[in-house]
């Protein structure tokens, strides 16, 4: 059972706390302007405790801190403790999938768009997120006509660069050609800019340069170029309608939605830069303790904004409900984007609208995911019960640990454990084991030794103190 702390010994000043379980794993991580004042929440009469709270504390064997100079570093330290350690009582994203983007390529010799997910490559200009990959491949394939840059991989590109000859798309005027020499350097890094301007939404000078090529075209009774022009005018107006404006040109802001119950919050952000909105993402948190609605918009801010986002820092965030620390969140974005950042609840007008619509969309796929839930719990717990049923378990196994041996011809042989807890899998525990004692061809042998060192390892780290375990 966890023991205040002797009196004098917290300090009085910002940090980050984390509560510690029996096995010595971080369960808790919190942030506070006052250590001593925040900790002491925990430390009274367990009946006035929220349940979820109340279950924290009793799992918690010891708390540690941290101390630092201000709150926005304590900000910054929780969310990379919580990154590291995972802690199983801290808010946590139920849907981490990785969202497209469209992206350019920009540090390569020729660059390229395509589409790319997961974490951000240093020489990359991101656009989006999207909701669907075939989003972003059918608005490049109308831009390529006016923007007719290389979209092939590298390997296709050095092979068609040795054989001299292009690919189909240069045929259908889709690519210029930079393979095989058909455009220089400075023409296609032109036509780079160009296609970055347009994504940023700068789009009225590729309009008026297509309409001005065309009119030049059909007074010089070009008429094939001049229609060719036209049509990928027509494409160029049509991927700017799927860009919906909603602001004045210079406006560069999120705007975020929650739904949410006491268990789970769903969030979506609408990406709105120079007017447009230019991408959308939504997630699921998992709450977990108690939270207010400020408290859970706070969380949702640290979510999005803890790595920077694809799509950089906005000058301001609209959200249902101000966080908690408003002054601090505000100050943090602000370092984050090295200037100006506001956080603020639209009362009226266009950005009132945009939010609703926002918010529905959150709700909407709160509906569907609860829906899932429902039936995904079931059809584990179902799954559970009947393994208990078939092995003859006195309870439904909660924790389950799986083994294999791999070798190469009786070489190089590694055991792999994986992990599921309440059906699902944990694979922040997943473990290798490279094979010491076993000479040849011999699975029964391995995975002696493989059990021999898990269980081993287990009983070692049970015995020891609880401030030493898991290390």
């Amino acid at each position: 059972m966890l023991e205040r702390p002797p009196a004098g010994t917290i300090p009085d000043t910002p940090g980050s706390y984390q509560f510690k379980d029996a096995d010595g794993r971080v369960i808790y991580v919190g942030k506070a302007k006052s250590l001593r004042q925040r900790l002491s929440n925990y430390f009274q009469n367990p009946a006035n405790l929220p349940p979820r709270t109340f279950q924290m504390v009793s799992t918690a064997e010891s708390v540690e801190w941290i101390q630092v100079r201000n709150e926005v570093e304590a900000l910054m330290l929780e969310y990379s403790l919580i990154k590291q350690h995972r802690p199983r009582f801290n808010v946590r994203l139920v849907d981490d999938k990785s969202y497209p983007f469209l992206a350019v390529t920009v540090s390569d010799e020729w660059p390229r768009p395509m589409v790319m997910r997961g974490r951000r490559r240093k020489g990359v200009r991101y656009f989006g997120p999207y909701a669907h990959a075939y989003a972003i491949r059918d608005t490049l394939d109308e831009l390529l006509r006016t923007f007719p840059l290389r979209t092939c991989s590298d390997a296709k590109f050095g092979r068609h660069e040795r054989l001299g000859k292009p690919c189909l798309l240069f045929h259908i005027e889709k690519c210029a050609g930079p393979c095989v020499g058909e455009i220089d350097a400075e023409h296609y890094q032109r036509l780079v800019d160009e296609l970055l301007e347009f994504l940023d939404g700068d789009t009225e000078p590729v309009l008026q340069r297509l309409e001005t090529q065309m009119a030049e075209a059909a007074d010089a009774l070009e008429f094939e170029q001049a229609a060719r022009l036209r049509d990928r005018l027509a494409t160029v107006r049509r991927a700017i309608e799927r860009q919906q404006m909603v602001g004045d040109r210079r406006e560069d802001v999120d705007v975020i939605g929650i739904a949410e119950d006491e268990l789970e919050a769903s969030a979506q952000v609408f990406y709105v830069r120079k007017g447009r909105v230019v991408g959308r993402f939504g997630f699921l948190l998992d709450k977990v303790m108690d939270l207010t609605a400020e408290q859970t918009v706070a969380a949702v801010l640290e979510q999005l904004y803890g790595d920077e986002p694809a799509v950089g820092y906005p000058k301001s965030v609209l959200v249902p409900e101000l966080p908690e620390d408003l002054d601090v969140y505000q100050e943090w974005l602000t370092l984050q984007r090295g200037s100006r950042v506001d956080i603020r609840v639209p009362q009226r007008g266009p950005k009132r609208e945009l939010a609703e619509t926002v918010t529905r969309n959150a709700t909407e796929a709160f509906t569907r995911h609860r829906l899932k839930r429902a039936s995904d719990h079931n059809s584990r717990a179902k799954a559970l019960n009947e393994l208990q049923e078939t092995l003859g378990l006195p309870t439904a196994p909660l924790r389950i640990e799986c083994y294999d041996m791999s070798h190469l011809q009786g070489t190089d042989y590694v055991g792999s454990m994986v992990v599921l807890e309440d059906g699902l899998p944990r694979k922040q525990e997943y473990r290798r084991f490279k094979i010491r004692g076993v000479d040849g061809n011999d699975d029964f042998a391995a995975m002696e030794e493989v059990l021999t060192r898990r269980l081993s390892n287990y009983l070692a780290d049970r015995d020891k103190p609880s401030s030493e375990k898991g290390r």
